[in-house]
This record gives C-alpha cells, sequence and structure tokens, in this order.
C-alpha cells in the first residue's frame, strides 16, 4: 500500500491526530510544572513637558519675531492652527510697514488662498479703486487679513481659530506701530474694537483700539501694547460691498473721512 492509500485508509478508521514516529511519556510531560513567561518590569516614562495651548504657543511664537521677516517664519513654521493644513498659502502683510496706516481684512478669500496675495481677485480690484478714488494706493499703506489662513470653503473662521492667529497680527501691529487702522469687515471689528466701541453709528468715526494680548496669563510684555491708541475706522468688508452696492454709501462717506484725516495730518 503507498502512503496515498494509507493515508486515505487512517482518515476513514477515524485518525485526527499526528503520532510521532518515538512514545511519548505525556502524564510526565503533564506533571512538569509550567513555568511563567518572564514579564520584564514596566519602566515608567516621564511625559513630555506640556506645549501650552495652540493659542499660547503662538503668542510664544509671535513674541519671539523681532523683525517683519521673522515674523512671517513664525507664521510659516507654526502648526498649531488647522487651517494651515487646509489652506494653499500662507498670506502675509504686504505694502510699507512705515506708511503709518494699516488695513485690515477680514480672513483671506480663494483668490488671496491660490495667490498668496493680500486682496486679490474681484475683492482686490474694489479695493484698488475705492483707495483710488481718494488718491491712494495699496503700495503706500501695509496691508493685511485678520487671520493668516482661508478657512475651508470661505466660511468665516472661528473664535478659536481667530484667537489662536490673533498673536501673529498683534506682534505685526507692535513691530509697525502704525498711527492709524482701518478695519474692513464686521467680524474684523468685532475682533479688534472695544464692545464700547462697536455700536453702529450714523456716520463712521475714528475710535480707539487698543489690541490685548490674546492670553494675558503667559506676561509676554513683548506682544503687550502700553498706551498705545490705534485710532480704527471700521468700513464694510469687500464681499459685503460687492454682494449689497447700498453698503457703498458708508464705505465712501469712510474714505472720505480717512482722506480729511490723512490731509490734516
Amino acid at each position: 500500500m503507498d502512503d496515498f492509500a494509507l493515508l486515505r485508509l487512517q482518515i476513514e478508521w477515524g485518525a485526527d491526530d499526528a503520532l510521532d514516529t518515538d512514545p511519548v511519556d505525556r502524564l510526565s510531560a503533564a506533571a512538569r510544572p509550567v513555568q511563567a513567561p518572564m514579564v520584564r518590569p514596566i519602566q515608567a516614562v516621564a511625559p513630555e513637558p506640556s506645549r501650552g495651548s495652540p493659542a499660547e504657543r503662538a503668542m510664544a511664537a509671535a513674541a519671539q519675531a523681532n523683525s517683519m521677516d521673522e515674523l512671517k517664519a513664525a507664521i510659516l513654521g507654526f502648526d498649531g492652527c488647522a487651517l494651515r493644513d487646509t489652506a494653499g498659502h500662507a498670506v502675509f502683510l504686504e505694502g510699507d510697514p512705515e506708511s503709518g496706516l494699516l488695513l485690515i481684512g477680514e480672513a483671506p478669500g480663494a483668490d488671496e488662498d491660490r495667490t498668496g496675495r493680500v486682496f486679490a481677485g474681484r475683492e482686490g480690484d474694489l479695493l484698488d479703486n475705492m483707495l483710488a478714488s481718494i488718491g491712494l494706493a495699496r503700495e503706500h499703506m501695509l496691508l493685511g487679513h485678520l487671520i493668516p489662513w482661508r478657512p475651508p470653503g470661505g466660511r468665516l473662521p472661528t473664535a478659536g481659530e481667530v484667537a489662536i492667529c490673533l498673536p501673529f497680527l498683534h506682534r505685526a501691529i507692535a513691530l509697525t506701530r502704525p498711527t492709524r487702522v482701518v478695519l474692513l469687515g464686521l467680524q474684523t471689528a468685532n475682533t479688534l474694537l472695544p464692545a464700547t466701541a462697536r455700536r453702529r453709528r450714523a456716520a463712521p468715526a475714528w475710535v480707539d483700539c487698543a489690541p490685548p494680548a490674546t492670553v494675558p496669563a503667559l506676561a509676554l510684555p513683548a506682544l503687550a501694547l502700553p498706551g498705545l491708541a490705534l485710532p480704527a475706522l471700521a468700513l464694510p468688508g469687500l464681499t459685503a460691498l460687492l454682494k449689497n452696492p447700498l453698503e457703498r454709501r458708508d464705505a465712501w462717506a469712510g474714505l472720505r473721512l480717512l482722506r480729511r484725516t490723512l490731509d490734516a495730518t
């Protein structure tokens, strides 16, 4: 009988276990105590020191910047805001940092995100025309956005996202020391103006804007702006002006006020 026929016969007889060639004393093997496997003691690993909240990390990174170039590098290297992972480009401030005039818009839009430039596309063209109507150009001022990254889908940034990004804008203000600031958009005004200055006015007017430190507990004096009261002028946002032409009346009144103020000073 060949091996295959023998194997078939054993299966038909009910053999379901392979036997060793040599006999094994299984009773003796069962009587031996089973040694437990050696378990190495778990060594306690010291927890890594906390790096702080994203807002605290942003304040620390911004405080270390002593120039606009260093501030830009700090923004590009900051990984504490999820908007960085979904945005195409970080949009940094552009223009003349020594002009004394700072213009801050809302969050970057699709055109800014695609090009990395401040106030690009249709909104940029509208802003250029608005400035030209009072004899100004963007090259003669400093322009930026409330936050450096565009939220997904063009939605409004959340309060948490703004709080994380705000130290970089505060640091830019501390480095450039503008004498006047123009705020475009409702969210920009609500973020940077004190509560007492947010009420609706019959006509545009200058109000004092003193940007506070975002996380006072850190006590970083480099971000504080002691005694600095910036005259701020709140105007409708560019997106609102494109969607609602009736808003342009208030914008034009604000632009004329800006022109008169610059001529007087």
